[in-house]
């Protein structure tokens, strides 16, 4: 990066700071861990100190230190007394917490994103529909009937993108499995990231509107082997829509 387009960054990223709604270091944390997360700092590289932080935005070292704090508990960071804040190699970040998950979606590299986020719906979403079939109660039924209905209505690609992740994490509620409803509140920022991105780069909305329709007529009959099986379609329709536009 040239010196230029560092300070220009480095400008935003300050303006950025201060005017966030959060608290400084909760701002600091997350400009690093998008950096970080972005590859602009590799695994095993020693950051900056607490001085440099300091002076480019313009706070406090406590409010530094804290923002370390954040990003060692999310495990991107291990800090080690007289060498400093090092960059953890990527497979111990912790995916699963919100902000990485948001930092990652955001990242360059999109397309290895999408292709988790997808590799992690065809190993939980089948099964999670089948179960639901068998075990959904009325009000979770009206939950994905609900959020089905607000799909094919939905005016704006916010609305719809909202309304696509209301509807998979409701079937993932409706699984009963007491882990199931925990990790589809962690993904909730991956699924938003991967249909806000499929939703836009889809060249046949109607037909992913009745594939969902599918998945819920499958439920509410308590159809469980069909239900699996519509799921398993839609799957393979947001793969195609990723390879095309990735």
């Amino acid at each position: 990066m040239d010196e230029k387009k560092s300070r220009s960054r480095t400008s935003r990223s300050r303006e950025s700071l201060s005017d966030s709604g959060t608290s400084l270091h909760a701002s600091l944390a997350n400009e690093i861990g998008q950096r970080i997360v972005r590859g602009d700092y590799a695994p095993g590289t020693i950051l900056p100190n607490e001085a440099h932080w300091s002076q480019e935005f313009d706070i406090s070292r406590s409010a530094v230190r804290e923002a370390i704090k954040m990003l060692m508990a999310k495990s991107l960071l291990a800090s080690r007394p007289k060498i400093g804040s090092r960059v953890e190699p990527r497979e111990r970040w912790n995916l699963l917490d919100r902000d990485v998950l948001a930092w990652y979606a955001a990242a360059p590299d999109r397309e290895a994103f999408l292709k988790s986020v997808q590799e992690f719906r065809h190993i939980i979403e089948p099964e999670a529909a089948a179960l639901a079939a068998t075990r959904r109660t009325e009000a979770q039924m009206a939950e994905i009937s609900s959020a089905c209905r607000v799909m094919g209505a939905a005016n704006s690609l916010e609305e719809r993108t909202s309304a696509d992740t209301r509807f998979h994490l409701a079937i993932l509620q409706a699984s009963g499995n007491d882990l199931l409803v925990p990790l589809g509140v962690l993904i909730e920022q991956a699924f938003h990231h991967l249909f806000l991105f499929t939703t836009r780069e889809g060249d046949d909305l109607a037909l992913a509107q009745v594939l969902h329709e599918t998945v819920e007529r499958n439920i509410r009959l308590q159809r469980p082997q069909a239900a699996r099986r519509a799921v398993r379609k839609l799957l393979a329709a947001t793969d195609r829509t990723i390879a095309r536009g990735s």
